[in-house]
């Protein structure tokens, strides 16, 4: 009997409900953090004889490409972002020239300012704070404004609008970049279907819901990291506030898509690369029961799977994050402490779906020959797809000096072992 082939819908929740599916779904540029670089995406569709397709930098944070559809039917992608439903025409984007020279396109709204050392930085509406700045020969931004840098507020009155000059939120990318209009939700929902509608790839939306990344964002990191020790207190009340912030929004996305959708992703990098950012007990205190509140909400008023992004080394975290209600893991950063493939898919292969960590980004993807690139994701594919549990992507965004032959040798080895 011939094996059913499946949609790539049926393909991504067998995987994430750990039934062998017919091959190993794929994703590229489904979340900001399996996504492709601007450079290596302008470079790949040149490589493929596609220079007419337009450059769109959605995440202009991470400066990161939006695929065209054809890209990413040409790699066998298995998964949207309903983000991509926004911004579909042309008076959407303005025309921008990237670091390395090559055109691509920017959202209309962004209008970073190039300064005389040849930097480009954000300012707020008054355009006195500096919010973000992209160094001469950089290619991403890097944040330089922190609200509470100097101690926490007496009250939270002015959280929102303190949270709105943060770059991550006031220069997101879509579909949140249209939050703030007038019948965003109800566009949001139409959007959702229509591409439901004619797609039969997975749906994923992305919600943030950080709650330990906000109190890098609003502290800076080096403060915040000690007030977990010194100033439990106050980083409690700050979660609270957030916590509030977080759950309206999730009310709203799970009516608006909760019954449409696949995949909600939360993001909160718990880790480095020698560790987690803070002990278990700590995690297990502060974070654990704000993100289990999360999860709740979501499977008791949605049909959503639960996907959280944290970089580093978080396998001693993860039976908490388990707990607390998280069924997908991204990037899965195997170079890390005791973030080994073979270790990761022992422990917790049977409880999980680890959502990336099928090649590493940074020392075979960018700078490897198409041959070690092509054994290294065998080998992961071969560790990593056993009984379901997996969906295919590199450790991370592609990033910039990934050499397109590489890109194809990477797609070209899924494909080999699905035809096994």
């Amino acid at each position: 009997m011939p094996q059913h082939v499946m949609t790539s819908r049926e393909r991504i929740v067998a995987a994430i409900n750990h039934q062998q599916p017919d091959r190993v779904p794929v994703d590229l540029s489904a979340t900001p953090s399996s996504g492709i670089s601007a450079i290596a995406y302008s470079n790949l569709v040149n490589y493929l004889g596609k220079e007419y397709l337009p450059v769109r930098i959605y995440d202009v944070v991470q400066q990161l490409a939006q695929p065209e559809m054809s890209i990413l039917d040409h790699f066998g992608v298995d998964v949207l972002d309903i983000g991509r439903t926004f911004n579909e025409h042309s008076r959407d984007w303005r025309s921008i020239t990237m670091s390395n020279g090559a055109s691509a396109f920017y959202p209309q709204w962004f209008h970073p300012i190039l300064m005389p050392d040849g930097s480009y930085r954000t300012y707020d509406q008054c355009g006195k704070k500096g919010l973000s700045r992209m160094p001469v020969g950089a290619t991403f931004f890097d944040q330089t404004y922190f609200p509470y840098v100097d101690g926490y507020p007496d009250n939270y009155d002015n959280l929102d609008e303190e949270m709105g000059r943060i770059m991550w939120a006031r220069d997101v990318h879509s579909p949140w970049d249209h939050a703030s209009e007038p019948g965003f939700w109800e566009k949001l929902r139409e959007n959702t279907l229509q591409l439901r509608a004619r797609s039969d790839k997975a749906l994923l939306v992305v919600c943030g819901c950080n709650l330990f990344e906000w109190g890098t964002f609003l502290r800076r990191m080096d403060n915040f990291l000690m007030d977990l020790m010194c100033d439990p207190y106050n980083v409690e009340k700050l979660l609270d506030e957030l916590l509030k912030r977080h759950l309206a929004t999730l009310e709203k996305v799970c009516l608006a898509v909760g019954d449409i959708v696949d995949i909600i992703r939360f993001g909160d990098d718990l880790g480095m690369s020698s560790g987690p950012f803070m002990d278990v007990q700590t995690y297990r205190e502060l974070f654990k029961p704000r993100h289990k509140i999360l999860c709740d909400y979501v499977k008791e008023h949605s049909k959503m799977h639960t996907f959280i992004h944290s970089c580093g080394s978080i396998s001693m975290l993860m039976p908490d994050l388990i707990e607390a209600g998280i069924e997908i893991f991204n990037p899965v950063q195997t170079n890390a402490y005791m973030m080994e493939p073979d270790f990761l898919k022992k422990e917790f292969g049977e409880q999980i779906t680890f959502w990336g960590g099928g090649i590493e980004t940074v020392g075979t993807l960018n700078t490897g020959s198409p041959e070690r690139v092509r054994d290294q994701v065998l080998e992961r594919l071969e560790i990593f797809s056993k009984g379901g549990g997996f969906v295919f992507n590199t450790v991370h965004n592609i990033l910039p000096d990934v050499p397109p032959e590489n890109i194809i040798a990477m797609f070209d080895a899924v494909k080999e072992f699905n035809s096994k």
